[in-house]
C-alpha cells in the first residue's frame, strides 16, 4: 500500500525541474479521492484474499498443488481414513478365527489372485486384511464386484496405495500381522510400452515401500509375494527352473519382477526378513483379469470379432503353461503355511533368514491355438481367427514350468487341466456377464 501511495504521489510531480507547490484548493478533494481509492483498495484485497483461499484449502482430490495423479494405474484413490469405526473394521476383518490361525495382509485384495487367496484364507478361518487402491488399468467395476464378494464374507478392503507408508504403518500399529501376501503390482506385458512408469512405480517403488513398514514391524511377519514366470525372459531350456538364469528379461514388467527379486534378497540379507517368492505361470480362470488372452478371446468370438493368434518365428507354436487359479492358491497357501518366522527386531537383523522362491504353474504348456479350439466348443461359436507374428512388445513364444522344488517343499500338485478350466471360466464368464439377455452382456 505504502507503494500506491508513492505512486500517487508522484502523479504530483512537474515533468520539468523545479520547487514542487502543493495547490491547496485542491486538498479537500484529494483526500476524497484517495480515501475513496483506500476503501477500493481494501475491498478488492479481500476478494483477493478469498480467491487465494477457495485456490489452496478446496479437496485435495481437486486442488492444483494436490492433483491426482493423470496415470490410472498409479492413481491413488484419496479416501479418508482412521477414526475409531475405522479402526474396528480393521480389527475385526483381521481377527484369527481358528487355532493356529494366521492374520494376513492381502495387498491386491481387489485383483484376480488376491481375491481368491483371501476368500481361501478366511474359509479355514485366517484373519484376512485387504488393501487395493483400485486403479482402473482394466474395468474398475469388476475389482468393486470382487471387493463386495470378499465383504459378504467379512474381508474388509482398505482403499489405499502400498506406496503410503503412513497408511501402511498404521495397519501395523492396530494388526500384529503374522503374514503378509503381497500381490499389489502393475500387471501386463504389453502395457510397459504405453506407461512405464506405472511398473516402477507399484513393483518397484511399491515393493519397498511395503518392506520397509514390514522391517520395522515388531513383530516382523513372514512375506509371501507375486513374482513371475516372466523373469525367465529369453531364456530356452525347458522346462524353466528355479536355477536357471533369469537375466534376459524380454519386457519391462519382466524386469521390474527381476528386480523384485533382488531387492527381496537385499531386506532379506540386511534385516532379517523371511521372503518367499512365487513365479506364476499364466493364470487363469473364474474373476479373471480382462486383459488376458483366454478373457478377451471369450468376449471377441461371442461378439463374432476376429482374435489375434500370434505366432513364433518360422510359423513355430506359442504356447503357455496356463494354471487354474484353484491351483495357484493352493500354492499361495502352501508357501504361507511354510513360510518361517523373519529374524529381525526393531529393523536389525538377529540371524539368517529364510528367503525362496519357487515356480507356480500347470506343466503343460498349451499351444494358444488349442485354447481356442477349446473355447469354440464351449461357446458354441466359431473364432475368426487372424494369424499374426508374434511383435517385439515383451511376449515369449512359450512358458514351461518346472515344479519339482514346490511339490518337495509343500506338496504343491496342480490338478486342473485346461479344458476343465475353461469349462468354468466360461460358466462363470456368462453369468457375470449375463450374455444372452443382460444389460452387461455388452462389456
Amino acid at each position: 500500500m505504502s507503494q500506491m501511495k508513492q505512486m500517487s504521489h508522484l502523479d504530483h510531480i512537474p515533468s520539468t525541474p523545479g520547487k514542487f507547490k502543493m495547490d491547496k484548493s485542491s486538498y479537500p478533494y484529494n483526500r476524497f479521492r484517495w480515501h475513496s481509492s483506500l476503501a477500493k483498495l481494501t475491498f478488492w484485497s479481500f476478494v483477493f484474499i478469498g480467491l487465494i483461499f477457495l485456490f489452496f484449502y478446496r479437496s485435495p482430490s481437486s486442488s492444483p498443488i494436490n492433483p491426482l495423479p493423470s496415470d490410472p494405474s498409479r492413481r491413488s484413490l484419496r479416501a479418508s481414513w482412521g477414526g475409531s469405526e475405522w479402526e474396528k473394521r480393521v480389527r475385526s476383518s483381521a481377527r484369527i478365527r481358528s487355532r493356529n490361525g494366521f492374520s494376513v495382509l492381502v495387498t491386491g485384495a481387489a485383483g484376480f489372485v488376491g481375491t481368491h487367496v483371501s476368500s481361501a484364507l478366511k474359509r479355514r478361518g485366517d484373519g484376512v486384511l485387504g488393501i487395493d487402491n483400485f486403479n482402473d488399468y482394466y474395468d474398475p467395476s469388476l475389482k468393486r464386484a470382487r471387493q463386495a464378494l470378499l465383504e459378504r464374507s467379512g474381508i474388509y478392503i482398505v482403499e489405499g496405495d502400498i506406496n503410503d507408508g503412513a497408511l501402511l504403518k498404521k495397519l501395523f500399529e492396530i494388526v500384529p500381522f503374522t503374514h503378509v501376501m503381497h500381490l499389489a503390482a502393475q500387471a501386463g506385458v504389453r502395457y510397459a510400452m504405453e506407461n512405464p512408469g506405472s511398473y516402477v512405480h507399484s513393483n518397484i517403488a511399491g515393493l519397498v515401500s511395503l518392506l520397509e513398514v514390514c522391517k520395522e514391524a515388531n513383530p516382523q511377519p513372514a512375506i509371501v509375494w507375486a513374482s513371475s514366470s516372466s523373469v525367465y525372459g529369453l531364456n530356452t531350456k525347458v522346462p524353466f527352473s528355479e536355477k536357471d538364469r533369469t537375466d534376459q528379461p524380454a519386457s519391462l514388467y519382466a524386469a521390474t519382477k527381476k528386480a523384485g527379486e533382488e531387492i527381496a534378497h537385499t531386506y532379506n540379507h540386511i534385516y532379517g526378513l523371511s521372503l518367499t517368492g512365487l513365479r506364476f505361470f499364466t493364470v487363469y480362470g473364474p474373476w479373471g483379469r480382462p486383459d488376458m488372452a483366454y478373457f478377451f478371446f471369450t468376449r471377441d468370438i461371442l461378439k463374432g470379432k476376429k482374435i489375434s493368434i500370434f505366432e513364433a518365428p518360422n510359423h513355430g507354436t506359442v504356447a503357455r503353461d496356463f494354471t487354474y487359479i484353484d491351483d495357484i492358491v493352493k500354492g499361495c497357501l502352501g508357501a504361507l503355511d511354510t513360510a518361517q518366522r523373519s529374524t529381525g527386531s526393531g529393523g536389525k537383523k538377529t540371524g539368517p533368514a529364510q528367503l525362496r522362491v519357487f515356480n507356480l504353474g500347470n506343466t503343460s504348456p498349451v499351444p494358444v491355438n488349442d485354447l481356442v479350439s477349446i473355447l469354440e466348443r464351449l461357446l458354441k461359436a466359431k473364432a475368426k481367427r487372424n494369424i499374426m507374428k508374434l511383435p517385439r512388445n515383451g511376449d515369449v513364444p512359450f512358458t514351461h514350468a518346472n515344479i519339482s522344488l514346490a511339490q518337495r517343499e509343500f506338496g504343491y500338485k496342480p490338478t486342473t487341466d485346461l479344458q476343465t478350466g475353461l469349462k468354468k471360466f466360461v460358466r462363470w464368464y456368462l453369468s457375470y456377464y449375463r450374455v444372452g439377455g443382460g444389460k452387461k452382456a455388452d462389456a
